[in-house]
């Protein structure tokens, strides 16, 4: 292991008792330059130990004798600051340092109370900080590490000025952005916020032992798509995250599925954060075996065990097809990326699809089961 001689024996200790076969390119890559104090411009897919990658070095660096904020995480959505408190939580057990959670759509007062007890390190959403900032509850001259995690998002149009904000009322820190994509422009911004960034890059090809992921469309109507889900999530062992375009579908899927009583939830923006929490635990603990979201509802959840990618709806683009897919084989297990494809579809599919490593198979529902074939395969077993 390379970076592991390089934290605190608590730490390792604690890297140890998780057994983790191995560490991820993300890790190895970025946590020897956040512990020299470099500004950061990291880049990396969906679910390959990003959040790890800088939980470990701030829980290196920070001193919890000391009663004030040294660490802030900003996230673009609730989902993935509760992810983030979690992590911070499970690696902080047992230590003095102390985490808090200061997201939008959560009790103001409750977020006050908690700055009162001087948190270590706080996980936070742009709107949320700005207002605590504003009301002069967070005082950002103390803080040394800021992670944008999500980047891309955060140095957005829609939220640069409100995060630039934050970051220009500390007085000197170390800026670390990660996300699953960093676009020219969001590069550009980043290095003018920044110290003579360096530049990290994890490609699909570096992630060790993904397991084997099939590729499989079944052919069907658009009216048919819910029912279809509604077979799939009961399946035995069926773990899936389904993936539909707007949250009109997501809503209008929910009703319908709740009416007939499938263990399928779903994730969207108009839930409350108690809803949204309660939902993704649901999922995580197998009380449902399908959660259905938008691209937006899903963004930065890591959730480990996927069985199945379900496109409810064929993505916009080949990069919105991988970055969905990527979610399922990891860590060594299999998984498979199903595609629930229309005629209207059949071409756009083709087209995404054709430069995968193998050719996607047809399957069939036949029998309570998801077999390989087409309606031919229906007609030769019924001979």
């Amino acid at each position: 292991m390379t970076f592991i001689q390089n934290l605190n024996e608590t730490l390792q200790e604690k890297w140890a008792k998780a057994n983790f076969t191995f560490e991820m390119p993300i890790q190895t890559k970025l946590i020897p330059h956040m512990l020299d104090g470099s500004d950061i411009v990291a880049e990396s897919p969906t679910g390959t130990g990003k959040t790890l990658a800088y939980v470990l070095p701030i829980l290196q660096k920070v001193d919890p004798s000391k009663k004030q904020i040294q660490a802030l995480v900003v996230v673009p959505s609730q989902e993935l600051g509760m992810q983030i408190v979690e992590v911070f939580r499970e690696w902080v057990a047992g230590t003095d340092i102390t985490v808090a959670q200061l997201i939008g759509g959560a009790n103001i007062q409750r977020q006050l109370d908690a700055l009162k007890k001087k948190p270590t390190i706080v996980v936070g959403t742009p709107g949320r900080l700005q207002e605590l900032v504003k009301l002069k509850k967070l005082k950002m001259h103390e803080i040394k590490t800021i992670v944008l995690d999500e980047g891309d998002q955060l140095l957005s149009r829609e939220n640069r000025t409100t995060v630039k904000g934050l970051i220009d009322a500390t007085v000197e820190r170390q800026l670390v952005v990660t996300s699953a994509t960093i676009t020219e422009e969001i590069e550009l911004v980043a290095e003018r916020i920044m110290n003579n960034p360096v530049r990290i890059q994890v490609t699909v090809e570096e992630i060790p032992s993904k397991g084997e992921v099939i590729h499989s469309f079944v052919k069907t109507e658009a009216r048919d798509k819910t029912e279809f889900l509604r077979k799939l999530s009961h399946l035995e062992g069926m773990k899936g995250l389904a993936f539909v375009n707007s949250l009109d579908q997501v809503l209008m899927k929910d009703t319908k599925l709740s009416y007939r009583d499938a263990p399928i939830i779903s994730l969207h923006s108009e839930m409350k954060k108690e809803e949204r929490k309660k939902a993704l635990d649901d999922f995580k603990n197998g009380k449902v075996n399908i959660l259905i979201a938008t691209d937006v509802a899903a963004r930065g959840l890591d959730i480990s065990g996927l069985t199945h990618v379900i496109h409810v709806d064929v993505p916009h683009s080949i990069e919105q097809y991988l970055h969905r897919s990527g979610r399922t084989g990891r860590a060594g297990k299999d998984g498979e990326v199903l595609t629930l494809l229309t005629y209207a579809d059949e071409k756009t599919y083709k087209k995404w699809t054709k430069e995968l490593p193998s050719k996607p198979v047809q399957k069939i529902w036949y029998r309570g089961e998801l077999i390989e074939g087409s309606s031919k395969t229906i007609q030769q077993k019924g001979r």
